[in-house]
């Protein structure tokens, strides 16, 4: 167990949460993987608490006694671009949809494993350290090489439509972050096809033929029901 002092140069993440058996819970298991744990109990504390710590990752309940979560996430985005991972019991797709698009990176429901909970930090933590994406994106069998805009699959090129690519490029860029249906029609279509998502649902579905080994089952581009995709992070 590192020393104060040493705990200093550690990750540092902020639980916002006024459910007292969560912060136990959380403050117990994440300082004994050897992260640094601020804690405030309501809205106001964290968002004073993230201008203080300034957290390396936030975990934030949307639940709070006086404000709401997704004003929380929208506060912070106006300064911040620290990573937002959402801890909630609302299991409605529209309350992740708020909260992803008002700027939260991912969304977990209430209750969670801490194993998902340390892979999503990770995932966020490695993300944030990032100053740009790299410039090959490998995972398994799938490497994306931004530069030149080249896209293998187990050592063989596979040929995307320009709109495939940017689909793929924007996802790979956001590794590992749930990005929902309107923010990808969006910044791929403009804001002309908000409302025609099954012009997403077919891109995806083609792109996963082409890189998937069974797009049935995907590897690499993950479903969140009702919300939007996830391409799964480098672990």
């Amino acid at each position: 167990m590192p020393s104060e002092h040493g705990r200093e140069n550690l990750p540092r993440i902020l639980v916002i949460d006024d459910e007292a058996a969560i912060q136990r819970f959380l403050k117990t298991a994440l300082d004994s993987m050897e992260f640094s744990v601020h804690q405030a109990t309501n809205a106001h504390a964290g968002l004073a608490a993230a201008v203080a710590t300034r957290p390396d990752v936030i975990l934030l309940d949307l639940g709070l006694p006086d404000l709401d979560g997704v004003e929380v996430i929208s506060r912070i985005r106006e300064w911040s671009q620290v990573p937002i991972i959402v801890l909630s019991v609302r299991e409605r797709e529209d309350d992740k949809v708020k909260a992803l698009d008002a700027g939260a990176d991912d969304y977990l429901t209430k209750p969670f494993g801490i194993g998902e909970l340390l892979a999503r930090i990770k995932v966020a933590l490695r993300r944030s350290l990032q100053e740009a994406p790299e410039p090959v994106f490998l995972i398994d069998e799938l490497q994306v090489d931004l530069p030149h805009r080249r896209v293998t699959i187990r050592g063989e090129e596979v040929s995307l439509t320009p709109t495939e690519y940017e689909l793929l490029r924007m996802l790979v860029m956001h590794a590992g972050k749930v990005l929902t249906h309107s923010q990808i029609l969006k910044r791929i279509w403009g804001v002309a096809y908000l409302e025609q998502p099954h012009v997403l649902r077919v891109n995806i579905s083609n792109l996963r033929r082409k890189i998937e080994l069974d797009a049935s089952r995907p590897r690499y581009i993950v479903t969140e029901p009702g919300v939007g995709y996830r391409m799964k992070g480098t672990d």
